[in-house]
């Protein structure tokens, strides 16, 4: 049996709160590490529409 997922909502809280030299435990800054979170997101996304749109 298919699933089919007809809504998603994502919800993200950003803040910057963190102190500016701040790293996590990678070597990247919290700034940096949330843009590649947010680029892995965008990425996803645009990958579930361009499947939904193939069929």
């Amino acid at each position: 049996m298919a699933v089919e997922i007809k809504e998603i909502i994502i919800k993200a809280i950003v803040s910057s709160k963190a102190p500016s030299g701040a790293e996590n435990s990678q070597g990247y800054s919290s700034a940096s590490n949330n843009e590649i979170v947010i680029q892995e997101c965008v990425d996803q996304v645009l990958k579930i529409l361009k499947k939904k749109n193939r069929r």
